[in-house]
């Protein structure tokens, strides 16, 4: 039976930008699907509902998802509960999911922050207190700080250019490490792709990651 993966891009990007990452896993031996949707003006629930009957057309599964960003975060959200929902693995690359301060910080210049948010913006602002779906979910954080975020907006400690290392720890996920490699990075990363992968099979990161 094969391994589906779908992957969700972040905000402000369409599905092209996953391509790399898209080859990568599909080289690694799983059938690999990109989910485009509108990040700024999509309703988040219109989203997870097409991504939610996205999963089922590919049952009875695995059907893995690996979201960047905000693709995380949806992610997650899509699978806080596994009704009719195939079986399957969750990793997020860069996702802020305790919240983040570049995205607090768009907010704060007024209408045109908030608008470049979009429906996600308590989601990206606020994120969750902890990860207790069904489903085993690992993080890949970077630590190289290039990035719009930190140009904007003050990140406290490690970061990788837009999201904060400690908005990536969210409790409740299975596992969790660092790469080195900035947030857009993350999508382009062999290292990001081969944790990834190891994840998806076996449900840990491979040893010899930069893991806390």
């Amino acid at each position: 039976m094969p391994e589906h993966v779908i992957l969700l891009h972040g905000l402000w990007m369409r599905g092209f930008a996953l391509a790399v990452l898209h080859r990568r896993l599909a080289v690694a031996g799983f059938d690999v699907h990109r989910f485009d949707y509108m990040s700024v003006v999509a309703p988040q629930e219109r989203i997870l509902e097409r991504l939610r009957k996205r999963m089922q057309r590919y049952a009875p599964g695995p059907v893995h998802l690996v979201g960047h960003s905000l693709g995380g975060l949806l992610a997650l959200l899509a699978c806080r509960q596994a009704d009719g929902l195939p079986p399957g693995r969750i990793v997020c690359l860069g996702s802020p999911l305790k919240g983040s301060a570049a995205a607090r910080g768009f907010a704060g210049f007024g209408h045109g922050g908030e608008a470049l948010l979009g429906h996600n913006r308590d989601l990206l602002e606020h994120g969750m207190r902890r990860w207790e779906g069904p489903r085993e979910a690992g993080m890949v954080a970077g630590r190289v700080p290039i990035g719009l975020g930190a140009m904007l907006t003050h990140i406290e400690g490690e970061h990788d250019g837009t999201v904060a290392v400690a908005e990536t720890q969210l409790p409740g996920l299975t596992d969790h490490c660092v790469v080195e490699t900035s947030h857009t990075g993350l999508l382009l990363s062999v290292d990001a792709a081969r944790q990834a992968a190891h994840f998806l099979r076996h449900g840990r990161f491979a040893d010899g990651s930069a893991s806390e």
